[in-house]
């Protein structure tokens, strides 16, 4: 497995968890009402777009490279 195709595994296993972790904190905001699962929670999502985003750009930017 190339570095390029490691590193868009990796990118896309960290968007689902950032995601996970997303509903987890707003499944716990509703059954709680802390206001810091709701903070938690919005960090996660802002944090998801952005690893979405650079996987974008890291596509972008080594399109030219195999994934072998």
């Amino acid at each position: 497995m190339s570095l390029k195709a490691f590193h868009l595994v990796f990118v896309t296993a960290s968007v689902l968890l950032m995601l996970g972790l997303t509903a987890w904190c707003f499944g716990n905001y509703r059954r709680s009402d802390a206001s810091m699962d709701l903070v938690w929670g919005a960090v996660a999502l802002a944090s998801a777009g952005a690893l979405l985003v650079y996987g974008r750009y890291f596509l972008r930017k080594l399109k030219h490279i195999s994934y072998l």
